[in-house]
């Protein structure tokens, strides 16, 4: 049996990809001395928001996912970010390897609006491994899995994610919306001429004394 200990070294984005993407530098260790042949490993990085602390801003921001503060003595659970995979060649002692973390900047998912409503500091992480690793066995390959109390915790830099954002959409975010609803609003955006959809609801905010003209005012 193999014993496989994993930690996170680094978090950086990928500067080449196409969408959003994190790279997760991991250092894994076996333990007993054999050889490792392969390994196929599967990630579950969930947030845990209970280790950090939240500003007044920050707390009137994750008021739609948590309620008030109050109640976070029993809402402010840990939750799913990411899944991941990769395959990590053999190895024998300890070796490092990269695991692409693929993002979203979808308002509709809950890690998206608690990541948009953090100000300075870090993201608290935990990282659940699984997978399954390749030996040699005595005919042979051998196959076991990873035990299920395989982890590891990381800080992830608010900052780092806003890089990430800002590199894949500068100065824009992403709203889901439905088919009538947009329809609507290329209605009311070619009655009144303007020039994308951004300015459209604007006009709407406006109007309702909710928009940027409101609030320099």
């Amino acid at each position: 049996m193999t014993a496989l200990e994993f930690s996170v070294v680094d978090i950086a984005p990928e500067p080449y990809a196409a969408a959003p993407t994190l790279l997760a530098k991991l250092e894994i260790r076996e333990g007993t001395g054999a050889t490792v042949h392969a390994l196929a490993l599967r990630c579950q990085l969930r947030i845990e928001p209970r280790r950090r602390n939240y500003g007044p801003d920050e707390e009137a921001a994750l008021t739609d996912l948590f309620g008030t503060r109050d109640r976070w003595g029993t809402t402010l659970a840990p939750f799913p970010w990411l899944h991941a995979s990769t395959v990590v060649q053999g190895f024998e002692g300890a070796c490092e390897t990269t695991l692409p973390l693929a993002c979203t900047y979808d308002f509709d998912v809950a890690a998206s609006r608690y990541l948009h409503a953090l100000g300075d500091g870090a993201v608290p992480l935990l990282a659940l491994f699984s997978g399954t690793v390749f030996t040699r066995g005595t005919t042979g390959f051998a196959a076991e899995q990873v035990p299920w109390d395989r982890e590891a915790r990381y800080d992830l830099p608010v900052q780092v994610w806003r890089d990430l954002m800002r590199a894949h959409f500068p100065d824009s975010g992403y709203a889901r919306l439905t088919h009538a609803t947009l329809a609507a609003l290329a209605r009311f955006k070619a009655e009144r001429g303007l020039t994308d959809l951004d300015a459209t609801i604007t006009a709407l905010l406006d109007a309702a004394g909710a928009g940027t003209d409101a609030e320099a005012s």
